[in-house]
C-alpha cells in the first residue's frame, strides 16, 4: 500500500476542487471543450464525483473534484479523498485554493485511501497518486498516515496473530525504530509486582498476560498513554454468544490506538516525556478462570466484585491507570474498547471521551473538528457512583440495570486514578462499512484529534 505522496511532478494533472455552487463561475474560465465535456458526462460538482478531461491527443489534461455544499460535506468526512478512489491511474496536483487547515486534513484523507490490509490476500494498490501541496509538511502528514496504518493493522489482525504475545512485539518494534525503552511484566510475576487484576483477567490463557510499559523522551512535560489490550474476549466463564465474539480481535483496538498515536509523537519529535503502559491479556476459558462472584485485590487497594467476567478491561486498566498515577504525570489517558454502552449511545463514528479538565476539553474540542477526527465529551456523572458499590466489595465491575452503562465504567477507572487531567476515551475501533478514507475494519478514533491538542494542552506552542 502507498501512504506517501508522489514526487515526480513533471507530468502531475491539475486537479481543481470546485463546490456545486462554484462550478458555473469555474466553468466559464475553461476552455470551450473543457465546457463542453463537462456538460457532456453531466458533472454537477456533487460531493466526492471526479472526472478526468482529456486533451486532444486523448490525454488527461485536467481532473475535477467536486466538493457539493456545505450541508452535504457535513454529512460525512474527506470529500477529497472520495473523489480520489475514483479517479483513474496517474499524479495529480491540486489547483484549487482550499484554507490550510482543511487542505493539510484533505490530503492526509486522500493518502488514507491507499490504506489497505494485505497481510493475508494481496490487494489493489490505490491508482491515483498525490503530489504534495505546496506549504504543507509532506514527512508530517506522512506520518499521521503511516501512523494510523500500524492501528489499522494491529486490530485487524486476527488473534491467532495478534496475542499478548505479538502485540509485545509490535511494541518492541515500535520502541526499536524510535529508540525508545521497554519494559515488560508478564504471568506470575505480575503478582510479586502487584498487579493483580492483570494477572486474574489473562491466567486462563496459554499466553501469558503482561504489562507493557514503553518509555521515549527525556525532556519536556509528561504523557502516559494507557490502552486496553484485550487480544481476544470470549467473555469468560459469562461467555459471550458467537455473534458478539465474532469482533472480538478488535478488543485491543485502545492499545492499537495509543500505540499510533505514541508512534505520532515520536516520530514527529514532539517535546513530551511519553509513556505508553498496555495492559495485554486474552479473557479466555480454562478451569482457572477468574469467577463471577470473585472478589478481586487491586494494586490501588480498592476491592473489586465479580459480577460479569465480561466486564474485563476496566480490570486491567484499572492496574495500570494505578500504576500511572502514581507517577503524577502532566496528562494521563486511557483509550479502550470498553463498553457496548457508548456504541449504544453515540454510534460507531464518534469517539466518546471523559474529562473533567477544562483545558483538555477546550483543546480536544477544537482539534477535533479541525482535523475530521470526531469526539464527543461524556459526564464523569458523580451521582452514579452508587451504582458501582455492591456493598461486599468496594467497587462492582457490572453494576445491574443496564443503563449508562458507558458512564459507569468511566466512574470505575476514576476510582482509580487521583490525576485531575485524566481523560478517558471509550471507542469502537472499528468502522462497519466502506466510507472516504476508511475501509471496513479496524480503525482510529480520537489519535488525531489528541495529537492536535496536545501541543496547547501542555504549553508546546
Amino acid at each position: 500500500m502507498s501512504l506517501t505522496f508522489a514526487t515526480d511532478a513533471s507530468d502531475a494533472i491539475p486537479l481543481f476542487l470546485v463546490e456545486a455552487s462554484a462550478l458555473e463561475g469555474w466553468m466559464e474560465d475553461q476552455p470551450p471543450r473543457v465546457v463542453r465535456w463537462l456538460d457532456a458526462i453531466g458533472f454537477k460538482a456533487a460531493l466526492g464525483s471526479a472526472v478526468v478531461v482529456p486533451n486532444a491527443e486523448g490525454q488527461p489534461e485536467l481532473a475535477v473534484a467536486g466538493f457539493g455544499d456545505t450541508q452535504g460535506r457535513a454529512r460525512g468526512r474527506f470529500p477529497l479523498a472520495a473523489a480520489a478512489a475514483k479517479l483513474p491511474k496517474g499524479t495529480y496536483k491540486i489547483a484549487s485554493d482550499l484554507p490550510a487547515g482543511d487542505l493539510k486534513t484533505e490530503v492526509l484523507g486522500w493518502l488514507l485511501t491507499g490504506y489497505s490490509f494485505d497481510r493475508y490476500r494481496s490487494q489493489s494498490p490505490a491508482k491515483a497518486r498525490l503530489i504534495c501541496p505546496e506549504g504543507l509538511d509532506a514527512k508530517a502528514i506522512e506520518t499521521i498516515a503511516t501512523s494510523e496504518a500500524l492501528t489499522r493493522d494491529l486490530i485487524n489482525t486476527p488473534a491467532a496473530d495478534m496475542g499478548p504475545e505479538a502485540l509485545e512485539a509490535a511494541v518492541r518494534d515500535l520502541a526499536k525504530d524510535h529508540e525508545a525503552k521497554v519494559d515488560v511484566i508478564s504471568g506470575d510475576d505480575l503478582l510479586a509486582q502487584n498487579l493483580p487484576m492483570i494477572h486474574a483477567v489473562g491466567r486462563a490463557a496459554e499466553q501469558a498476560p503482561r504489562l507493557i510499559d514503553l518509555r521515549w523522551g527525556n525532556a519536556g512535560p509528561s504523557v502516559t498513554l494507557v490502552g486496553k489490550g484485550v487480544c481476544f474476549d470470549t467473555g469468560g466463564l459469562n461467555l459471550k454468544p458467537g455473534a458478539s465474539m465474532g469482533l472480538m480481535k478488535k478488543d485491543m483496538g485502545g492499545a492499537a490506538t495509543v500505540l499510533g498515536l505514541a508512534r505520532m509523537i515520536m516520530a514527529l519529535g514532539m517535546r513530551v516525556r511519553l509513556r505508553v503502559l498496555i495492559p495485554a491479556v486474552e479473557n479466555s476459558v480454562s478451569g482457572n478462570s477468574f469467577r463471577p462472584g470473585d472478589i478481586l485485590s487491586s494494586r490501588k487497594g480498592l476491592t473489586v466484585e465479580i459480577n460479569n467476567t465480561d466486564a474485563e478491561g476496566r480490570l486491567v486498566l484499572a492496574d495500570a491507570l494505578t500504576l500511572a498515577d502514581e507517577e503524577n504525570p502532566d496528562v494521563l489517558i486511557s483509550m479502550a474498547t470498553l463498553t457496548g454502552a457508548a456504541r449504544v449511545a453515540v454510534g460507531a463514528d464518534l469517539a466518546p471521551y471523559y474529562s473533567d479538565d477544562p483545558k483538555i476539553v477546550s483543546a480536544l474540542e477544537n482539534a477535533a473538528s479541525a482535523v475530521s477526527d470526531p469526539v464527543w465529551r461524556m459526564p464523569f456523572w458523580t451521582p452514579y457512583e452508587s451504582q458501582i458499590e455492591p456493598g461486599i466489595a468496594d467497587l462492582d465491575n457490572a453494576p445491574k440495570g443496564g443503563f449508562a452503562g458507558s458512564i459507569t465504567a468511566a466512574l470505575f477507572l476514576r476510582r482509580f486514578v487521583d490525576n485531575p487531567s485524566y481523560t478517558h476515551f471509550d471507542i469502537y475501533g472499528w468502522h462497519p462499512g466502506v466510507a472516504p478514507a476508511r475501509t471496513k475494519g479496524g480503525v482510529g478514533m480520537g489519535a488525531r484529534a489528541l495529537l492536535e491538542a496536545l501541543p496547547e494542552i501542555l504549553d508546546l506552542t
